[in-house]
């Protein structure tokens, strides 16, 4: 297991201002960038991309498929579909900051609000879905709407098929088992175990492939239960994240969520990594200070995966717990620059 460190950041920026130059992608990863992965979904997977495209060109999304909640939910009962949603928040975090880009992720976000059976509907799920239906190729349908917003990256579903996210919860000594991703994110009490059903889905083999031909995989931030560990669940996808050349980095939440991980402390986010995917190997663990209580107990934490723990600013300077893409852009930089693993580093259940 390699010796983790704390360390913070040296660039500590003003809100929406970066200490020191900020890199092309050329200056840390060749011409292009680093080839990297981000892993989630929802708003906190779009937080990841909406920094990452600041450093590279090569940059896959990986989201997850498992919403079951609002249009997404409704298209996906109705056409039998992958649940488009968090598709397309991922899609809309891609798009380039030009006029182009920004008249197309609001669009793409657009909701219709109407007294019939459109009420609620996101033009971009809509769209989405056409295209796979025109194109019966789902991962196809994709790309031709990152081309259409000339979005700065790849957007891939983790699972070939619509998943269902189950969980047992543990609440005052009892167990229940809590069915469905929108109810696991707002559940109570302590999420033990966490499943898929189907339990043996087909990853995407192009997400697969992705993480095998990586040079970072970004975990996170996230809901950490069903948007963020779900990948880890799906057993060709675990496979190529433990097997995979690349390092890897996890991003901590700036705060819990109410719901799946109310009460639930850094540290503790990190232990429920570590138990549902024993023996993968993380390079790099990024924290906002404020999501540190113990820096200590989370050093070790961190250790326990192997990975070093870096801790600066990635909040917003408004008070809400939303990372400000510059600040994590400047972290990421930090992360991807910093040392490289030393041998035998693979962190053991």
């Amino acid at each position: 297991m390699t010796s983790a460190r704390s360390e913070t950041l040296s660039s500590a920026p003003a809100e929406g201002v970066l200490a020191r130059p900020f890199p092309t992608p050329r200056e840390i990863g060749g011409p292009e960038g680093p080839r990297t992965v981000a892993l989630g979904g929802g708003h906190g997977l779009a937080a990841s991309l909406g920094a990452l495209r600041l450093l590279t060109d090569r940059l896959t999304a990986v989201v997850t498929v498992a919403d079951d909640g609002g249009s997404s939910g409704r298209l996906r009962d109705e056409l039998d579909v992958l649940p488009p949603g968090d598709l397309r928040m991922a899609l809309a975090a891609l798009c380039d900051d030009s006029e182009w880009g920004r008249t197309w992720s609001d669009l793409l976000q657009h909701r219709f609000a109407s007294g019939g059976e459109l009420d609620g509907h996101a033009m971009g799920n809509l769209l989405i879905v056409s295209l796979w239906e025109r194109l019966g190729d789902t991962v196809a349908g994709l790309d031709w709407v990152g081309r259409l917003l000339g979005a700065r990256g790849r957007v891939l579903p983790m699972a070939s098929v619509p998943l269902v996210v189950e969980a047992e919860v543990v609440d005052e000594g009892v167990t229940t088992t809590v069915v469905g991703q929108s109810s696991v994110a707002r559940c109570g009490g302590r999420i033990d175990t966490l499943r898929l059903d189907p339990a043996d889905p087909p990853a995407c083999p192009e997400a697969v492939r992705a993480v095998m031909e990586a040079d970072w995989v970004v975990m996170g931030p996230g809901s950490w239960y069903s948007s963020v560990l779900v990948h880890l669940l799906v057993p060709e996808l675990a496979a190529a994240l433990h097997a995979t050349p690349a390092r890897r980095c996890v991003t901590l939440n700036l705060s819990a969520e109410p719901g799946e991980t109310h009460g639930l402390t850094a540290p503790e986010h990190l232990a429920a990594l570590r138990r549902h995917a024993p023996g993968l190997r993380v390079d790099a663990v990024l924290a906002d200070p404020s999501a540190v209580d113990d820096a200590e107990e989370l050093r070790e934490a961190a250790q326990a995966l192997g990975a070093r723990l870096v801790v600066g600013p990635v909040a917003r300077g408004d008070g809400t717990p939303r990372h400000d893409p510059l600040r994590l852009a400047a972290a990421y930089r930090d992360v991807f620059e910093g040392p490289e693993p030393r041998a035998g580093g693979d962190a053991h259940g």
